[in-house]
């Protein structure tokens, strides 16, 4: 018996697409500020420029999973950079 396979291409510049290869580029570049240790500040802001780009994506694809993750990553992300700016709440 021969079974088909199906082949699955993602549409290519979409709104969406533009989005998450945005996003995914900024929390990359904040990834390497992470791992040098210098620009904390800048980190959590590329961090969450990138989470809330991920999370406009997940709405667009209602993907319950991604928002959940996005939107507390996101919250953790603020609270972050509130601190740095406040000082400890």
């Amino acid at each position: 018996m021969r079974e088909t396979i199906k082949r699955f291409t993602t549409p290519k510049q979409t709104k969406d697409w533009y989005i998450k290869w945005v996003a995914s580029v900024l929390i990359l570049i904040a990834m390497v500020l992470r791992a040098t240790g210098d620009y904390p500040f800048t980190d959590m802001c590329l961090s969450l420029i990138g989470c809330v780009g991920w999370l406009i994506v997940a709405m667009l694809w209602k993907d319950r999973a991604l928002i959940i993750l996005n939107a507390i990553a996101a919250f953790i992300l603020v609270t972050g950079i509130t601190n740095t700016l406040v000082g400890k709440l």
